[in-house]
């Protein structure tokens, strides 16, 4: 193999590894699940969500913006990359800052467009979107408190881009309140893991952050501080799993909640005595891990929604 081709093959792992392609394709299923086993409308099977056009258009888009808001996270996050992540940051900068604004550019424009086809309101989102995630990457991450949050939210939004898209078709208003109970109970469920894992990434990013003079909650308030709010978050976790296990009917899906709250139960015990990245590193996995989990997990609520449809969730 000649040197110009080894370059261009390492340009391209260099690209895939600055948008985290291997997060893509869990963050597409996701979506799908979501609108198979939560968002369509009654009766609908899975082959008609999955052969929707519509529905594709949106995952891309969704797709795609995530990969920009990498991009532009990296742009940014350069400097502190060399001290949290030597290795990575140097793989990445195989590609130059001009190349990936160009493709973070380029991406941006793409998404509108397929927006676009499905209807105005829903291009609309995507651009507030998109302006969102370049707004956080470029002031909002370096805050304490509003910056976790915001993070937390942005990973959450492109799943209300699908259920923008069923409201637009009126077919949401036919969901019951079990459902929209159900529905906003894993929203705020999954929010606090994303919140618990922000926070655990600013205490293994300690160092590039101080160094890069990130106001976060272990550079400002220190590890105390942070592991305190973690805990806290933690517990709030219980809320939105008694009401999805006791309240609503969530199949066997139960049983990822039970498993859910013995990692976390871990997560609690193993963070306190934690003090080196490799610790916060170990735990944020067990986060990502935990959080992928309940991804797969989402079928367990009605497996014959995926001959049958999806009928009335009994209370």
């Amino acid at each position: 193999m000649r040197r110009q081709d080894k370059l261009r093959i390492m340009k391209i792992i260099s690209l895939f590894s600055v948008v985290r392609g291997y997060n893509i394709p869990v963050i597409a299923l996701a979506q799908y699940l979501a609108a198979i086993f939560i968002l369509s409308p009654k009766h609908i099977r899975a082959l008609e969500v999955i052969l929707d056009p519509n529905i594709l258009v949106l995952v891309l888009a969704s797709s795609l913006s995530i990969a920009s808001g990498y991009i532009i996270n990296n742009f940014y996050d350069s400097e502190k990359d060399l001290i949290n992540r030597p290795r990575k940051s140097m793989l990445d900068r195989l590609v130059s800052q001009k190349t990936k604004l160009y493709v973070y550019f380029s991406l941006n424009f793409l998404i509108v467009i397929l927006a676009l086809f499905v209807s105005w309101r829903v291009a609309l989102f995507y651009s507030v979107y998109i302006f969102a995630i370049w707004f956080y990457s470029h002031k909002l991450k370096k805050y304490p408190i509003i910056g976790n949050i915001t993070a937390a939210i942005l990973a959450i939004l492109p799943f209300f881009g699908i259920l923008l898209y069923y409201t637009k078709r009126e077919q949401f208003e036919n969901l019951g309140e079990t459902e929209i109970g159900i529905i906003f109970s894993h929203a705020i469920f999954l929010f606090l893991l994303l919140m618990i894992r922000e926070m655990i990434k600013d205490l293994e990013n300690l160092t590039g952050d101080f160094a890069a003079n990130y106001q976060t909650i272990p550079v400002v308030y220190g590890e105390k501080t942070s592991k305190i709010i973690i805990t806290s978050l933690t517990a709030l976790t219980l809320i939105p799993i008694y009401i999805l296990i006791e309240i609503y009917y969530v199949g066997y899906m139960d049983i990822y909640f039970y498993i859910c709250m013995i990692f976390l139960i871990f997560l609690v015990v193993k963070l306190w005595p934690s003090t080196k990245k490799t610790q916060y590193l170990l735990l944020h996995n067990t986060l990502k891990l935990l959080i992928v989990a309940g991804v797969f997990s989402i079928i367990l609520i009605d497996p014959s929604v995926l001959i049958h449809g999806r009928n009335m969730l009994p209370v």
